[in-house]
């Protein structure tokens, strides 16, 4: 299963007209964990820049015996990075894309953890990215 913060904060705005904090994260994980303790694996798609939100989903996995795995894909090329955050399209209906200076002046705290997959985008196509994934989780 499969869920994309973006698709349920903004699912938020438009049914709720609710100005989105962490209601979209807070929702996701009770739909994750109840996913997880059916047995089913379960994918989440966040931002997740803070060690706070971090720690939850890993606390969700944890609350039904799941198995978890974090991964952090990045672009370390500053101007490929740009470039990207550019000319990206949504295609989350309604979902106001941040601009490269917002991206920029967004609170990002580094990962402390040592057991993160890290992904390096730069230079890369997606099915090179992907392919890189796979190899590193090992399926």
């Amino acid at each position: 299963m499969y869920v994309r913060i973006d698709t349920i904060e903004q699912g938020l705005r438009d049914l709720c007209h609710l100005q989105v904090e962490g209601e979209g994260y807070r929702l996701s994980y009770r739909i994750i964990r109840d996913n997880l303790a059916l047995g089913l694996s379960a994918i989440s798609d966040s931002c997740n820049p803070i060690e706070l939100t971090r720690n939850e989903w890993q606390a969700v996995a944890e609350s039904v015996g799941a198995q978890f795995v974090n991964i952090e894909i990045r672009c370390s090329d500053t101007a490929e990075h740009e470039y990207r955050v550019n000319t990206r399209e949504s295609d989350v209906a309604n979902l106001n894309l941040p601009g490269w200076l917002q991206v920029q002046n967004r609170h990002y705290e580094p990962w402390r953890l040592t057991d993160v997959i890290q992904i390096d985008t730069a230079g890369q196509t997606i099915e090179e990215s992907f392919a890189e994934l796979v190899k590193k989780l090992g399926i």
